[in-house]
């Protein structure tokens, strides 16, 4: 196992426990950014922030991890 398999699997665990603070996590710095760009970018930050959240919960092979 390669160093980035290991990473990858710590990660996994990581976003299977932790899963909800990671996605608040998320939410909040699309949130701050929205705010700091005074609203111009929303739908692109929300985007963003839905792709990341989808990219972490594939992570297992599996889409349970976010709601």
């Amino acid at each position: 196992m390669g160093f980035l398999d290991n990473a990858k699997d710590k990660l996994s665990d990581a976003v299977d426990k932790h899963g909800d603070k990671i996605s608040d996590g998320i939410d909040k710095a699309g949130d701050f950014a929205d705010k700091k760009t005074g609203g111009k970018h929303g739908d692109k930050i929300d985007a963003a922030s839905a792709k990341a959240k989808d990219a972490l919960d594939k992570l297992d092979g599996k889409n349970d991890d976010f709601k």
